[in-house]
């Protein structure tokens, strides 16, 4: 049964010039991730993605004591777990979604499961002193199936990825930044902030360079050398042929700021 219609599950504004807010919004449910919560983000993924004004996307809370708490589990006992994906995003419409603009993940409080699963699938996270994480599915007889095994492992240690996974225990912002898994740690109440500030770097730069750039980086940190570099070469082809690609260089020549058409 669906909920009644109040105010949405997932919000999107533009806070600053080329900077797009995605906020979950399911307080009364920790939100956690239902069918509405993923079509929303998918809806989202694919207006940021075809909105050249869109240059990087910050996902945050409603509630400062909660990310996400994964899968809405009377969902996923209705209707299996096949209600809380997307045919294109996969869980909650986002960690598979084919998508090429930068999300930075704002954690507050805690983002357990589906909703650590939902982090690990952005590019970026940023977190505060009081923020936790952690995939206990272990200790309800499930596995995380939301991509979150495999880039916890590429992210982290092995030894200490697969001790989070087999343990279901959850960590500290503290300890996630040691291991390099967040870009950034805020005093309580200013991950946001300190999220902005990051956006704010990314944004003046050419969006296709960053975009291709940080897809790039996906595919060829899985990769030997040798393959890695051919498929950055196939991206720097594909560069070449953008019209950013050589406003870049006019621009210094001309001794003036860039305007980067994303194009």
């Amino acid at each position: 049964m669906s909920e009644p219609a109040t105010d949405p599950v997932v919000m999107f504004q533009m806070i600053e010039p080329h900077i797009a807010l995605v906020t979950l919004n399911r307080p009364e449910k920790r939100n956690a991730i239902n069918g509405d919560v993923a079509k929303a983000i998918d809806a989202i993924v694919k207006k940021t993605e075809a909105d050249p004004d869109v240059r990087a996307v910050i996902l945050t809370s409603c509630d400062d004591r909660v990310f996400c708490a994964g899968a809405d589990l009377a969902a996923l006992a209705q209707g299996g777990g096949s209600v809380l994906e997307t045919p294109q995003g996969g869980f909650a419409g986002l960690v598979y979604a084919n998508r090429m603009k930068p999300w930075i993940a704002v954690v507050e409080g805690k983002a357990l499961a589906g909703g650590f699963e939902l982090c690990l699938a952005c590019d970026m996270i940023v977190a505060s002193n009081a923020a936790m994480f952690g995939l206990p599915e272990v200790s309800r007889g499930l596995i995380a199936a939301g991509g979150g095994l495999g880039r916890l492992a590429r992210r982290m240690p092995t030894a200490i990825a697969s001790e989070i996974i087999a343990t279901g225990a959850s960590f500290g912002a503290q300890r996630a930044l040691a291991f390099g898994l967040i870009n950034r740690i805020a005093e309580p109440g200013q991950a946001l902030a300190a999220a902005r500030e990051l956006a704010r770097q990314i944004v003046p730069n050419a969006p296709l360079a960053v975009q291709y750039s940080l897809a790039a980086a996906r595919t060829a940190s899985a990769l030997p050398d040798g393959a890695g570099r051919t498929v950055v070469n196939e991206w720097i082809a594909l560069l070449m042929k953008t019209e950013d690609f050589h406003e870049g260089p006019q621009a210094f020549v001309e001794k003036r700021e860039p305007v980067w058409k994303g194009r």
